[in-house]
């Protein structure tokens, strides 16, 4: 059976939920990726309330779309990052910003996402996507000269406070997918298997495989696939274009907003990019993904509604099956 193909509606929280639904549902999307913000997804409705999962279920229904994940990146961001600042209180729910004092906005931020997994499995989703923050970011340039010791405080840090999350979501049959992003505990290859074997490879802990932030670093996201083909618990599909060679564009991006053309790359809408798809997903066939394969939307040069439309048409050209006796045979099978 083919894979679903989802919307991931956290560029689309500007939009009520209903309405999301209702334009997915016309471009032919199977499903989507909730966010848990706007009115998409509020976890403490959907844990205060019996009827709130009950009417989000009715009105995907009603659009004849499925859910198999939802996604808590804001709020993940804010368990493990040194500093929190004024950046986190515009993504933050109230009731996490709080009075904005450090250690308490990261000590809300677990506890919402523990209350993220136990709405998921309320929900009847077993994934739930996200960011965890990171308190070495800061030290990427590795310069002021940065001690060993930091780094593995570094990840240290991320251990200890996101075991008890990671604790919850074992007891709701929940996973957690990273998603492998600058700015996270994970950000690229090394990254990743670091973070993995800090987690001890905590089944509870794995993936959310998006190629577009792979790209600009230089990493390749089919070996990324193969390699880490146990983890890989979500897919998001995002291309990116690297447009470095002038002299001027530099993939650090200058501070620059998206799609300022003197950025060294940008988020471009699916197919107008650098991501090798057709391998890409000849890789998730090889590792046998079966799961959702999600559209995330972020072309700043693109209108949204002509591009969202476009994408879903795109990928599911190339999310084919794989031949079950190559499958096999590359599997060992008969």
């Amino acid at each position: 059976m083919p894979r679903p193909i989802t919307l991931f509606t956290g560029q689309w929280a500007d939009l009520p939920f209903d309405e999301v639904c209702r334009l997915a549902a016309e471009w032919g999307y199977d499903g989507l990726e909730i966010a848990c913000w706007g009115d998409h997804f509020e976890v403490d409705k959907a844990l205060a309330d019996e009827t709130y999962i009950p009417r989000k279920l009715e009105t995907l229904a009603k659009h004849d779309l499925k859910v198999w994940a939802i996604s808590n990146h804001l709020v993940g961001q804010a368990v493990c990052d040194d500093p929190i600042d004024r950046r986190h209180q515009g993504i933050l729910p109230a009731r996490v910003w709080g009075s904005g004092n450090s250690d308490e906005v990261r000590q809300a931020a677990a506890r919402e996402m523990m209350d993220t997994a136990r709405a998921a499995a309320k929900l009847g989703v077993s994934t739930v996507v996200g960011f965890t923050g990171s308190s070495i970011w800061h030290t990427v340039a590795m310069f002021p000269p940065v001690p060993e010791s930091m780094i593995d405080d570094g990840y240290d840090d991320f251990v200890v406070r996101w075991s008890p999350i990671l604790d919850v979501f074992d007891v709701e049959g929940v996973r957690f997918a990273h998603e492998v992003h600058p700015s996270e505990i994970a950000y690229d290859y090394w990254t990743t298997a670091r973070t993995l074997e800090a987690i001890d490879h905590r089944p509870a802990f794995g993936l959310n495989w998006d190629p577009s932030h792979m790209m600009w670093q230089d990493v390749d996201p089919v070996n990324f696939l193969l390699d880490f083909s146990d983890r890989i618990y979500h897919v998001d599909c995002k291309d990116t274009k690297v447009r470095v060679g002038d002299g001027r564009r530099g993939r650090l991006s200058s501070h620059l907003p998206w799609a300022n053309l003197r950025r060294g790359w940008d988020f471009v809408s699916i197919g107008h990019g650098d991501v090798p798809w057709e391998d890409c997903f000849r890789a998730l066939n090889s590792i046998g993904y079966d799961g959702p394969i999600s559209v995330e939307w972020e072309d700043a040069g693109m209108d949204r509604l002509l591009g969202a439309a476009e994408a879903v048409q795109f990928v599911r050209r190339l999310a084919f099956d794989a031949p079950v006796a190559a499958f096999d045979s590359a599997f060992g099978g008969e």
